[in-house]
């Protein structure tokens, strides 16, 4: 033991100063490593005046990582020091070895440092049943609690910053991430997205240069309060993705347009003879029991029988075969409700023969087109209409018209990566509809200012997007941008954006599910701060 003392207490306590290694016992459970701190002076933790004088000792057992499978608990005898500083509160203290033990701690540092680490990775459960694996089994509330109690690191002050918010509880409750852009790590997480918010954090750091941001108006006010001194920069995915929103409106505005015009018949049509529309549904059961009880009234009558004769061999009352008897058709009897009374659809019909001859065949998609049109009633009568009168009726014969979002999404992709068939169609399109050709020029102008930083020519763009007639989203797109006409125009001038902050929000998302009933404020923002 003697000789291998050495090799061993390199092994063990290479990074550990002041602990002598006595012995290591083996058994079936585990391994027991006996050890003494030997520091000659220590520094009281309440007065910080250094001291020699020993007091007494004792043993703790704080546990190690384990080795060959097997635990490891280290029988360590510290010393209890007498504070030479009369005036201190602390009359005794135990000494803490540095590296190896913290006060009150069960376990080493290296144990603590490698439970925190999985706890960061994985959060409780998950990480609970690492633990196990690794042979150091903790419950999940340990892992939580070992990450509540670590610091928070320590930040330099950065000079590019991104803002964007993240959902704690999505729809109700909203918190902000900020990162540091240049070296993509999260900064801080607010508890909301308060301007006010924003703008203290903002306050307390007067070096930020540049605020990479979305056009939300509580994050736009909080950095011109905030950090009056920085440049705001308006996110250029952000901004596509509002242009694209809006080009969708226009093309859904102009859908008639889609389907090219039918070519002009070479001969007028013959106009049909218009069939007499019986208010009777065929095989409906009640309307033909009652075109039986007339043709059998009416057959009885012309035969000689008298009414009330007939009333008996039939066994109605009298009053029902003198109403038979006065109707020359069964469709005379078409009274209460059998009549097509008016109902809160008949408005939108049109509507909806015309979108099914457009090729329109979903009828929920329909009755949310008309519900934004005011109709006031649920899905079921549309679902009924379209059912029992729509579904008969022919629809135009020929290829099905592309829907308002495919030709959004090629006229948002660059022209040399879209597929022949593609480029087809869209020609197409624009060649039926001179809104379609002009919103087609305005999306890709603007492609060319977010792919070539060209800024400058924003306002120019704006003025004419305004004044393109036919396209009201789009005028309104180019009317929001000039309430942040400066964070949008750094935005397309210069090559910061907040991709990097997107991806934090994200992982929020993930680290969210993982702690599904835990993720508190404080414990996320540890996890977000402190994970590799």
């Amino acid at each position: 033991m003697n000789e291998a003392r050495p090799q061993l207490h390199e092994l063990l306590f290479s990074s550990v100063q002041g602990v002598s290694l006595e012995s290591v016992d083996m058994a079936n459970a585990g391994v027991q490593v006996e050890a003494r701190s030997t520091a000659m002076r220590v520094a009281c933790p309440g007065c910080g005046r250094w001291t020699g004088r020993v007091h007494g000792s004792y043993l703790r057992f704080p546990r190690d990582l384990p080795t060959a499978g097997k635990f490891v608990v280290v029988s360590l005898r510290v010393r209890r020091f007498v504070c030479a500083e009369s005036s201190c509160p602390r009359k005794t203290f135990a000494e803490q070895v540095p590296g190896l033990t913290r006060q009150f701690g069960r376990r080493t540092e290296r144990l603590r440092s490698t439970l925190v680490t999985v706890g960061l990775a994985l959060a409780g459960r998950a990480g609970a049943r690492m633990t196990d694996a690794l042979g150091v089994p903790v419950s999940r509330n340990t892992l939580l609690r070992l990450i509540a109690s670590l610091p928070d690191p320590p930040v330099t002050e950065p000079r590019v910053v991104g803002v964007d918010e993240y959902a704690q509880r999505k729809g109700r409750i909203y918190g902000t991430v900020l990162v540091d852009v240049e070296t993509r790590r999260p900064i801080d997480l607010l508890p909301d997205r308060e301007a006010d918010t924003l703008a203290a954090w903002l306050a307390e750091r007067p070096g930020i240069e540049i605020v990479c941001r979305d056009r939300a108006p509580f994050f736009a006010e909080g950095a011109t309060r905030g950090a009056p001194q920085a440049i705001q920069i308006a996110d250029r995915w952000h901004l596509w993705h509002n242009l694209g929103e809006a080009a969708e409106k226009c093309v859904y505005r102009h859908r008639g347009c889609l389907r090219p015009a039918p070519a002009p018949p070479d001969e007028p049509p013959e106009e049909a003879e218009p069939a007499a529309s019986s208010p009777w549904p065929t095989g409906h059961r009640f309307a033909e029991r009652t075109r039986a009880k007339h043709a059998t009234i009416h057959a009885l009558l012309k035969a000689g029988h008298c009414k009330r004769s007939v009333a008996r061999q039939l066994g109605m009352t009298l009053n029902t075969i003198l109403r038979f008897s006065r109707a020359a058709t069964p469709e005379d009897l078409f009274t209460g409700q059998w009549q097509s009374r008016a109902t809160k659809l008949d408005a939108y019909k049109p509507y909806l023969d015309l979108r099914w001859q457009e090729g329109c065949t979903n009828a929920w998609k329909l009755w949310e087109e008309i519900r934004e049109q005011g109709y006031p009633d649920g899905y079921g009568n549309v679902r009924n209409y379209v059912s029992r009168t729509l579904r008969g009726k022919p629809q135009p014969v020929g290829p099905r018209p592309p829907s308002a979002r495919a030709v959004t999404r090629w006229l948002l992709t660059h022209p040399d990566a879209l597929v022949e068939s593609d480029q087809i169609q869209l020609k197409a399109v624009l060649a039926n509809c001179p809104e379609l050709d002009v919103l087609a020029k305005h999306v890709r102008t603007f492609a060319h200012m977010v792919t070539d930083l060209q800024g400058d020519q924003l306002p120019e763009w704006i003025e004419s997007a305004r004044a393109s007639t036919g396209l009201p989203s789009l005028n309104r797109f180019a009317h929001h941008l000039e309430h942040d006409l400066d964070a949008v125009v750094a935005g397309l001038s210069q090559p910061w954006s907040s991709g990097a902050v997107e991806g934090h929000v994200n992982r929020i998302k993930m680290l969210k599910r993982q702690m599904f009933g835990r993720a508190g404020f404080e414990l996320l923002r540890k996890r977000v701060l402190l994970a590799k």
